[in-house]
């Protein structure tokens, strides 16, 4: 016994815990200055969190009405995930564990939206190959783009905004390896196999920018569509502007849904992703070719930093074996290619 417990003055483990000065936080996982422990704070972000899942999983319920906002969000679904980012950092230094059970949902959500993109699944070598390619009308470097499509090992090409004196440049630097060629406006498709059947598809913006063409491969007919939809516009005064890009998704969409074939095959700059919502006519009638044989998410737009996949290869009645993006060339678009094998 020590003589300050004989005299019975206060000893160290007898003095009051010192409190945390008005108004600051204790950074910890109890309670904060207001009394609130970890479960009662951070309900704001918990609400923020459970939004943000209410938007992705019910993104097609997001109104078209002004300025076709529902139709853009769709566009840039992928990237509505890194919204999770801040409100993580903000539940972690708000330590709430309500929030941060909350953001498991906008978690969940994106998964079961994107997560099957993730993983590679290839299915090894088709019995041909497939490219798709927006080469851009002010593409400085045509030659070079040759180049890239030459190498590409494809026996179908696909190519838009076919203009001026880079299209005799195409047409001359493909010749060797694609004997069979047909350009209808803008449009033009490439082939080691012959072509025939060509007929204008009209997608009702008054000019030519579609057609379907029959390619008689080894294996047997193929309908080929190629197509190039109406521009979309972001405007300050407009909002997205995507009215003429939708009246032509319907218009090919029915074309297809008429094709007698069985086997189809779409190559395409839809202007558009698979998630966007005005593409409907054509996306539920053919598979995507990223989507069932691809790698991550393959974002071809803008070249430079891709963020979206509006450059599209689709089909029906064939299985796509592997999709990729090719490396960038001098257009605003990458291209991309596909492996089909014939028969499913």
């Amino acid at each position: 016994m020590t003589q300050a417990d004989q005299v019975g003055l206060p000893t160290d483990a007898d003095q009051p815990a010192p409190e945390a000065p008005a108004g600051r936080w204790r950074w910890r996982w109890g309670t904060d200055s207001r009394g609130r422990n970890c479960w009662r704070r951070g309900w704001v972000l918990a609400v923020l969190a459970a939004a943000l899942a209410g938007l992705l999983a019910g993104h097609r319920l997001v109104p078209d009405s002004f300025g076709n906002f529902g139709s853009l969000f769709e566009t840039f679904l992928p990237w509505a995930g890194l919204l999770v980012l801040p409100l993580l950092v903000l539940a972690l230094l708000r330590r709430s564990a309500t929030a941060l059970i909350v953001l498991l949902l906008p978690v969940a959500v994106w998964t079961q939206l994107f997560g099957g993109l993730l993983g590679d699944k290839s299915g090894g070598k088709g019995d041909f190959t497939v490219v798709q390619h927006n080469v851009e009308a002010d593409n400085p470097d045509p030659a070079g783009t040759v180049r890239l499509l030459n190498s590409s090992g494809a026996q179908i090409i696909a190519l838009e905004e076919l203009t001026g004196r880079a299209l005799q440049v195409y047409t001359a630097g493909l010749a060797a390896k694609y004997p069979y060629h047909v350009v209808e406006g803008t449009v033009g498709l490439w082939s080691s196999y012959p072509i025939s059947g060509t007929r204008v598809v009209d997608i009702k913006i008054g000019w030519t920018r579609a057609f379907r063409t029959q390619v008689d491969t080894p294996q047997g007919p193929l309908a080929v569509y190629v197509a190039h939809m109406p521009s979309v516009r972001v405007k300050f005064d407009g909002g997205f502007t995507a009215g003429r890009r939708n009246v032509s998704a319907q218009a090919l969409g029915d074309a297809i849904q008429a094709e007698p074939l069985q086997k189809v095959l779409l190559l395409g700059d839809l202007n558009g992703t698979m998630n966007d919502r005005s593409l409907a006519p054509v996306t539920s009638q053919l598979r995507s070719a990223q989507g069932s044989a691809g790698s991550g998410f393959g974002f071809s737009w803008p070249s430079d930093f891709p963020m979206a996949r509006i450059d599209q290869i689709m089909s029906r009645g064939m299985k796509p074996t592997d999709s990729r993006v090719l490396p960038a060339d001098g257009s605003d678009h990458r291209a991309i290619a596909a492996d089909y094998r014939y028969n499913r």
